[in-house]
């Protein structure tokens, strides 16, 4: 369960490096309800707009922005809250990852930075200023679960553990499908878990080039409404839609640049 508290090592925000901004915009707009704000002054008129947060019922849920970085592909980045930033880098490096974003000020908001785990699975951290995070999660057309597909599982897990601090559980996927790690932050109880690993061969990793990617999980209120949205605009569904017992009903999506993400109908809560 993620929450907007934020606790250290929890994911508190992430965005979306899009090639094309006002499609991104558009699509995500009709498949999960969001509104899209540009940040600072409008483009002008035949010009493609830069970036912007994306809100749902009046809050901030995500932001998009232009992709920039030359051979990149289109994909969801998930930041995680710490208390020091430079701390975290220090530790990644020491680990064997990758600073791809050096830690830098965005004004009073907070810092950020960006980094690769030792096998190539990219994501970010944020150390709050006066921004703490996204506003809204855990509700339909937020936030509700983040997750990584890794080539190494038990490698992740000594990784992430370190920088981090997360506590790790393990549960069996159904019909044999193997193990799948549950992730919470330090010191926090189960109720609190904010996501999961799984370790897959690296052919079934060709959307990242065979490295690992974390992706987001999207809660929605119908699944199938959600997947017909997706694929009606462009989109194309890798999995499902699919029950997951004690989950939901849930469909890994791609959108029309081929950025990952899950869509989840959960269970009611007794």
């Amino acid at each position: 369960m993620i929450t907007t508290d934020f606790a250290p090592g929890s994911p508190c925000m992430l965005d979306l490096g899009a090639p094309d901004v006002q499609a991104a915009a558009s699509f995500y707009g009709t498949v999960l309800g969001w509104q899209y704000e540009p940040m600072g002054e409008e483009a002008p008129e035949g010009e493609e707009m830069e970036g912007g947060m994306f809100k749902k019922d009046g809050k901030i849920v995500a932001g998009l922005g232009k992709l920039t970085e030359e051979g990149a592909r289109s994909a969801w980045m998930i930041y995680y809250s710490v208390t020091d930033l430079d701390a975290t880098t220090r530790t990644v490096e020491r680990l064997g990852g990758t600073v791809r974003v050096a830690p830098m000020d965005i004004e009073q908001w907070g810092r950020m930075a960006q980094f690769s785990d030792p096998l190539g699975g990219q994501f970010a951290a944020w150390q709050p200023g006066t921004d703490q995070g996204v506003e809204l999660v855990d509700a339909p057309g937020s936030l509700s679960w983040v997750e990584l597909y890794t080539t190494d599982a038990a490698a992740a897990k000594q990784f992430y553990g370190e920088v981090f601090g997360w506590q790790f559980g393990e549960m069996d996927l159904p019909g044999g499908g193997g193990a799948y790690t549950l992730i919470t932050p330090a010191g926090l109880p189960e109720a609190r878990m904010h996501g999961g690993l799984m370790q897959l061969p690296a052919e079934s990793l060709a959307l990242a080039g065979g490295r690992p990617y974390w992706h987001p999980v999207f809660a929605v209120e119908d699944c199938d409404a959600a997947v017909a949205k997706v694929t009606g605009n462009g989109g194309t569904v890798q999995m499902g839609p699919d029950d997951a017992q004690g989950v939901g009903r849930l469909a890994v999506c791609l959108d029309p640049s081929n950025a990952d993400f899950v869509v989840l109908a959960p269970e009611a809560r007794a």
